[in-house]
Parts: C-alpha cells; sequence; structure tokens
C-alpha cells in the first residue's frame, strides 16, 4: 500500500462544509439565540416585514403554502402546554427558518389586543430558549464526539508531523482498534460520534490535500463497523456450523490488508469451499440483518452496510479476476 502524507491536524470543519446539526441550527435558526444582540433581530422583522412579504411574491402559490405549513405550526406551539412545547420544538428543530420568525412577527402585529399579542411574544420567546438550549446541548455533544476521535486517532497523530498511513509505529493500529472497543464499550460511540467522523472526512475529502488524514478516517469507520459487526453472531444454526456465515465474519474481524488472502484461500475459485454465489448470498443477508436492526437513515447504519459492502466488492473482484463475472 502506497504511503499517504499530509500536513494537517485533527480540527472541527469550517462553516462552508456541509452542515452538521449546529451548524444547521445557527444557519437556520435566524434571529435566535445565544446573545441579547441576536435576539433584537426578531423585533427587527416587525419593524421590516414588508419587504420580506414583497420578495415573496417571486413564487406566491409556493409562498403560499409554506406559509400555512407555519401557521399550523405556530399554533400547535400557541396550544401546547410548557410540557409539550418543548417536545414540539425539538422535533420540529430545523423548521425555525427566517420565514417561521418572520410569519411569527407578523403574526403578532396582527392581534386585535395586548393580551394577544403579549402571548404570542411570550411563545416566541419560549421557543427561542428551547431552541438555545438544543444548540448548546448539540455544541457540547460535537466536543465529546471530537475528543473520542482525537483519542482513537492518537496512536498516529503527531504533533507537528505530517498524518501518514500506513503508521510508522506497526502497534498504532493495534493501540486503534483497542481504543475503539474501549470506547464502544463506554457507550461513546453513538451517532453523534459517528456524525463528527463523517463530517470530518467531508472536509478532507473537500480540501483534497490531506490523502493521510483521509485514508486514517476511514480507517476508523472501518474498524467501527468490524467491532460492532464481531458482537452477534450468524455462524451457527441448530448445533451446526454454516460455513458461509463463519467465513463472512472471519473476513469481518480480519484486518482489511489481510481480506485477499483470506477470500482466495476461503473461495471456491482459490483454494477454498465456499462457493461464490453462497458468499454472495451471505453478505446480501448480512446487509438486510443491518437494515432490519438498524435505524433508517442512520450514520451507523450508513457505515455498516458500506462495510459489508466493501468485503462483497472484493469478493466479487477477485471472482471477477480468477473466473470471469461474478453472480
Amino acid at each position: 500500500m502506497a504511503t499517504a502524507t499530509a500536513s494537517t491536524s485533527l480540527r472541527p470543519p469550517p462553516s462552508p462544509s456541509p452542515p452538521r446539526l449546529a451548524d444547521s441550527l445557527r444557519q437556520w435558526c435566524w434571529g435566535i439565540p445565544a446573545h441579547s444582540s441576536r435576539r433584537k433581530d426578531f423585533h427587527a422583522h416587525r419593524r421590516s416585514r414588508n419587504i420580506f412579504l414583497c420578495a415573496a411574491v417571486k413564487g406566491p402559490e409556493e409562498s403560499f403554502k409554506k406559509t400555512i405549513e407555519v401557521d399550523r405550526l405556530i399554533d400547535v406551539l400557541r396550544d401546547a402546554n410548557p410540557r409539550e412545547l418543548d417536545l414540539i420544538v425539538v422535533e420540529n428543530i430545523l423548521a425555525f427558518s427566517e420565514g417561521f420568525w418572520v410569519r411569527l412577527a407578523a403574526r403578532i402585529d396582527l392581534c386585535k389586543s395586548d393580551d394577544d399579542k403579549k402571548d404570542y411574544e411570550e411563545l416566541a420567546e419560549n421557543i427561542m430558549n428551547i431552541v438555545d438550549r438544543v444548540v448548546h446541548k448539540t455544541d457540547e455533544k460535537i466536543e465529546q464526539s471530537t475528543d473520542v476521535l482525537k483519542a482513537i486517532i492518537s496512536p498516529v497523530m503527531q504533533e507537528g508531523e505530517d498524518v501518514m498511513w500506513p503508521p510508522r509505529n506497526p502497534e498504532a493500529l493495534k493501540l486503534m482498534e483497542k481504543e475503539i472497543s474501549n470506547r464502544e464499550k463506554e457507550g461513546q460511540l453513538d451517532e453523534s460520534f459517528l456524525s463528527e467522523v463523517n463530517a470530518q472526512l467531508r472536509q478532507v475529502k473537500g480540501d483534497g490535500d490531506k490523502p493521510g488524514l483521509q485514508v486514517m478516517l476511514q480507517k476508523v469507520l472501518q474498524l467501527y463497523a468490524s467491532n460492532f459487526l464481531q458482537k452477534r453472531s450468524y455462524a451457527h444454526k441448530g448445533g451446526e456450523v454454516v460455513v458461509p456465515e463463519k467465513f463472512l465474519e472471519s473476513i469481518i474481524e480480519a484486518p482489511e490488508n489481510d481480506w485477499n488472502k483470506l477470500l482466495l484461500d476461503g473461495l471456491t475459485v482459490g483454494k477454498g469451499d465456499v462457493s461464490p454465489e453462497d458468499f454472495h448470498a451471505v453478505t446480501k443477508k448480512r446487509i438486510e440483518r443491518i437494515l432490519i436492526r438498524t435505524e433508517g437513515g442512520s450514520y451507523q447504519q450508513r457505515v455498516l452496510v458500506e462495510y459489508i459492502k466493501e468485503i462483497q466488492a472484493r469478493a466479487e473482484e477477485i471472482v471477477n479476476r480468477l473466473q470471469g463475472p461474478a453472480v
């Protein structure tokens, strides 16, 4: 394997990168939050809403539909008790865009009584406070996930030196595996962690000048998938060994650099007893199990499925080379 290097250190992606949740909140929840100066923006909407409404004439039908949706959300929020309000805001966190605050400001100005106006102003303040807390918690979670990632890759990250892959220290990969196993046992390799790794990976790919860091982050996801998939075995059924399943699990557990040799030794196109058809069937079945047992659209699901597909693709590549097109 060629050595890849990159002179960089792990850092949160700058704002132009594809957004994480906290970035999305800051970008979409216009006029909210943390500082009193930002809250003044909401009241500025009320003074300048006619400008926004005139601009919306570009797409009257689409604008009308959007206004109806926002009005429905405002009505639900208005009628909710404090406990329900927290839940509704969190469930619709990305709905609090600039358009929402423009419409809410307009609704306040249309109130016929001071009491109604005060109720809406209090509602706006409560929503801002809830979103504020969500943003703060999300920032804390991202920081925690970044710290976990730094700990995992620390064996190959040397301050002031290029990131190299494969690492100079032959024990570095084993240390990374051990750290991932420990962190998984502590429940720290959650969806937030996987989101952070993917955010870093997207940033590195976008930069295009850090191949060492890119390969290392991809290796983190591989090690995560391998560690997770080893927790459940399908190699035994009715007291008997299911040979194709056991063979697949031996590859799941192995370093990626050993896959070719294992496949050649285990498939019938090489020295083994497992046919390409049977191996394709068990990899397909394993993907189906992952889809059933993980949350749809989650990073976890994507990482695990991609890992099995990598094994599947490697097997098909070997079969194609030795006997022509696979199943």
